[in-house]
């Protein structure tokens, strides 16, 4: 874990991170939340998608050479593509605060969106809207955000290339170094199709399991296996994608923070396996809220790591949900 090196960098909340606010909201019964990260002055961000079925609002916005320069909010949330209208919800909240890029006197907020696909979980009825986002706008005012079963992972869960009945349940995972002035957080809802992994010990932390529930299947098998027997593509479920934000107080620009969420994905794919499948819409936003001047192949590199931890944090402090097991309810 990367927590046990600290001859470089030191474990500290993500609130530490200036200018910058995440709040949460979720429906528990129904299995879905909203994650919202607010930078309501402005702040630079990138992005990369590298799964192919994601569910996005405001991407074009984020291409290098868009005209926009700076976001407002960045929010991830359930509901697959209906999930999206939560985005109206930050914006009006944003709206009524005075915040935005302006025209004259009117005041539009840029707020990208990333949605998991959770409907599946328990129910496709209910997602998250406009007032579920403004309730975790407001939670964002105290700054104080959980882990776990909330927000944008109130509804997530992995290991899906197996039965439905033996997957796990997953959740939302934060994680934040500081090296010397540098300080870079990581915020993630992991609805993996593949297993979690702990690249320490190099086991399976959550994932597929046995029928029996007394062992790990071994995703990355089980595709092998039902690709050879197909002779074709392996089936799977679309229902998958993880999705996640790294924050840094180091002073980057939209294109440096693109390569720098691409960087990133590096943390994906060490914990997570198989990851970027067709069935998933792996996304990593990269949001630059400081003034430190720091190198891009440095901040870049320690931000896999610590999206890698985040990873491993959504699993472990996961409880039990809708019938599903938590990685801390194993007993092998």
């Amino acid at each position: 874990m990367i927590t046990k090196d600290t001859s470089l960098f030191r474990e500290i909340p993500i609130t530490e991170i200036e200018n910058v606010k995440i709040g949460n909201a979720e429906d528990p019964e129904s299995a879905t939340g909203v994650t919202v990260i607010l930078c309501e002055q402005g702040a630079p961000c990138g992005l990369a998608i590298r799964g192919g079925g994601p569910a996005a609002r405001e991407s074009g916005v984020l291409d290098p050479i868009a005209a926009c320069q700076e976001v407002h909010a960045v929010v991830l949330a359930g509901g697959s593509a209906f999930g999206l209208d939560a985005a109206g919800g930050v914006m009006e909240y944003l709206e009524e605060r005075g915040y935005g890029f302006a025209l004259g006197d009117i005041r539009v907020p840029i707020v990208p969106q990333s949605d998991i696909f959770d409907l599946m979980f328990v129910t496709h009825r209910v997602r998250p809207d406009k007032a579920m986002a403004k309730r975790a706008c407001e939670a964002a005012e105290k700054n104080c955000p959980a882990e776990g079963n909330v927000g944008a992972g109130c509804g997530a869960t992995v290991g899906k290339l197996g039965a439905p009945a033996d997957c796990m349940n997953s959740g939302l995972g934060l994680y934040a170094v500081q090296m010397g002035e540098l300080k870079i957080g990581a915020v993630v809802a992991v609805n993996a199709l593949g297993d979690v992994y702990d690249e320490d010990t190099g086991k399976i932390v959550a994932g597929a399991l046995t029928p029996d529930h007394k062992g790990f299947a071994d995703g990355e098998k089980l595709l092998y296996q039902a690709g050879l027997a197909a002779q074709t593509a392996a089936p799977a479920g679309a229902a998958n994608t993880t999705i996640g934000c790294i924050i840094t107080n180091a002073k980057f620009d939209k294109p440096a923070l693109t390569k720098i969420a691409q960087l990133t994905h590096n943390g994906y794919a060490r914990a997570i396996r198989p990851v970027h499948t067709q069935n998933d819409g792996d996304s990593i936003y990269a949001l630059s809220v400081g003034d430190v001047a720091a190198d891009i192949d440095l901040v870049g590199t320690l931000s896999a790591r610590v999206m890698q931890q985040a990873i491993l944090n959504a699993v472990l402090h996961t409880e039990s949900f809708h019938g599903l097991p938590a990685a801390k309810d194993l007993a092998f």
